[in-house]
């Protein structure tokens, strides 16, 4: 099979492209990435020799980006804006690569005779106080991040029932493991307690969220690939739920690190309180959860504490820090 990865430099793109070089050896990868402040190609490093690797830099949004692609069999769409925070203050970029991104692909698709796979996530659901959410839910996104891929969503569903191109929607829970931009909630939780810098909580931090470990996705995505019925959405969870503060909690009593770090700090706009997926319909096709939250968040912070000059680079960058005053110290 010949794979089209989009925003693969990313971290869950990154994650997905080295499972599958790993599990199918005769599967053949054009990883395309713009190469934004979180694409990063050291994600990639142990595959960038494998000769059934390729990466294009490019914009998914580039007109002439179909010249690049010809015989592959599927395109797998993971580039995103894809920070709720940053949609607040920011939101034109959102709606350009999410929505008009996602469009530029599909055309591509439709005129070059290839499946389509929408990355997408669950916060085009909004929040829900009791229950989980199930793939017919309406969508209720609360943000423009959530909204723009909602959008996006709707798009990929309407190239199906318009054109018949094959396409599925993938919508995950919250994913953390190796190389997550530390931006992000759990690692920038871990490498601030790290450096023992103050670890900024929205709100009460009783905001409640899905976690799951990265290759658990990257299997579920793998799931939907080989097993996916044509037009079909699917969700995916690792059912487990828990506050932000004790996630904090759990980081902070694994680093050893006292509790007088956590700094309770002014709540985003539209905050949604809780997420929750059923994820009966991917279980139905020989997926499940493989790793448990204890387990996933060992390995994560273990992976962050030996490779410091990874996010140490990434911290002391001025886009971040630029970024990380406009966000936390209003």
């Amino acid at each position: 099979m010949k794979i089209v990865v989009t925003g693969g430099a990313g971290f869950i793109g990154s994650n997905f492209i080295k499972y599958i070089l790993n599990k199918y050896t005769d599967y053949e990868i054009l990883n395309i990435d713009k190469l934004t402040y979180a694409g990063n190609l050291e994600n990639l490093k142990e595959v960038e020799k494998n000769p059934n690797y390729k990466f294009l830099k490019r914009d998914i949004c580039d007109s002439d980006l179909i010249d690049f692609i010809d015989r592959y069999d599927v395109i797998i769409n993971f580039a995103a804006e894809s920070h709720v925070d940053r949609a607040i203050y920011g939101p034109k970029i959102f709606l350009k690569t999410d929505i008009f991104g996602t469009f530029n692909l599909l055309e591509i698709s439709k005129k070059k005779n290839m499946r389509f796979i929408q990355i997408s996530t669950d916060e085009v659901y909004g929040s829900i106080e009791k229950g989980s959410f199930d793939e017919n839910s309406p969508l209720n996104p609360s943000n423009p991040y959530s909204a723009s891929k909602g959008s996006a969503d709707l798009l990929v569903l309407s190239y199906f029932k318009t054109y018949k191109l094959p396409v599925n929607i993938i919508r995950s829970c919250n994913n953390y493991g190796p190389n997550q931009y530390p931006e992000k909630f759990i690692p920038l939780m871990i490498t601030n307690a790290i450096e023992n810098k103050k670890l900024p909580i929205y709100g009460d931090g009783l905001y409640k969220r899905e976690w799951i470990y990265v290759l658990d996705n990257c299997k579920a995505i793998d799931f939907i690939l080989h097993k996916g019925k044509e037009g079909e959405i699917y969700n995916v969870s690792s059912e487990f739920s828990i506050t932000n503060i004790e996630v904090v909690k759990k980081i902070l009593k694994i680093l050893k690190k006292d509790k007088d770090l956590i700094e309770f700090v002014k709540d985003r706009p539209g905050h949604d309180r809780r997420y929750s997926l059923s994820c009966e319909k991917i279980k139905k096709l020989g997926w499940k959860c493989e790793t448990d939250f204890e387990t996933g968040l060992d390995l994560t912070i273990k992976w962050y504490v030996e490779n410091e000059n990874w996010w140490k680079n990434i911290k002391r960058n001025k886009e971040f820090l630029i970024h990380y005053k406009k966000i936390y110290q209003k």
